[in-house]
């Protein structure tokens, strides 16, 4: 399977060397990636932007997404990769851990999506970290959530309008019930805000 992998950065996770942490990731996977696209940022106007440029970009027939905070575990291609395959599926995700700034796992699932079958009446229980077939991710793209945007009394942004996009275009969406991602949590976590954490640095 090919897959181009899309990590939208910017230039203080470059500079903190986040960037580079997210893209040895990528390099460490037991399914080599075909294309990586690390689009920057020039000037502040959110991941989402950043995100569709590189999207536009891939040539290969799956795009996986990764922040740039983030880290891919070993086996997190292969592992989508596998269930796309054996399910049929057009869009799938697996689950992530979380890790502190001092690099200690901690558990976590407050909302108990871990597991659970995708319902496609909510959506929010998904994240960026994806696996998609790329022209089906090139038709939904990825845009601005208004300013006012909440779904449950929570904002949500470019990656839940993503997926809902994805679905109206007739998109299954599978959930890998494994953990093989790692959610950084830094303090300076910008949640695809423009201006918002490290992003206005």
């Amino acid at each position: 399977m090919d897959i181009g992998v899309v990590i939208p950065t910017h230039r203080a996770r470059i500079a903190n060397g986040m960037t580079q942490r997210a893209i040895g990731s990528v390099w460490a996977q037991t399914l080599p990636a075909a294309e990586l696209h690390v689009p920057v940022d020039p000037g502040g106007g959110g991941a989402w932007t950043t995100r569709d440029r590189g999207l536009q970009a891939v040539r290969a027939e799956w795009t996986a997404f990764l922040d740039s905070d983030d880290e891919f575990m070993p086996h997190h291609l292969e592992t989508l990769a596998r269930c796309a395959q054996e399910t049929g599926a057009d869009y799938v995700y697996s689950y992530y851990q979380v890790r502190n700034g001092f690099g200690h796992e901690i558990a976590a699932d407050p909302l108990g999506h871990f597991g659970r079958v995708f319902d496609p009446a909510d959506p929010i229980q998904t994240t960026i970290t994806t696996l998609v077939r790329t022209e089906l991710a090139q038709e939904a793209g990825f845009h601005a959530p208004p300013a006012d945007a909440r779904v449950g009394g929570q904002r949500y942004g470019e990656d839940y309008q993503f997926t809902l996009a994805c679905v109206a275009l007739g998109a299954q969406v599978v959930h890998v019930p494994q953990r093989t991602w790692w959610w950084n949590h830094h303090g300076r976590n910008t949640s695809g805000v423009p201006g918002q954490g490290d992003s206005a640095a």
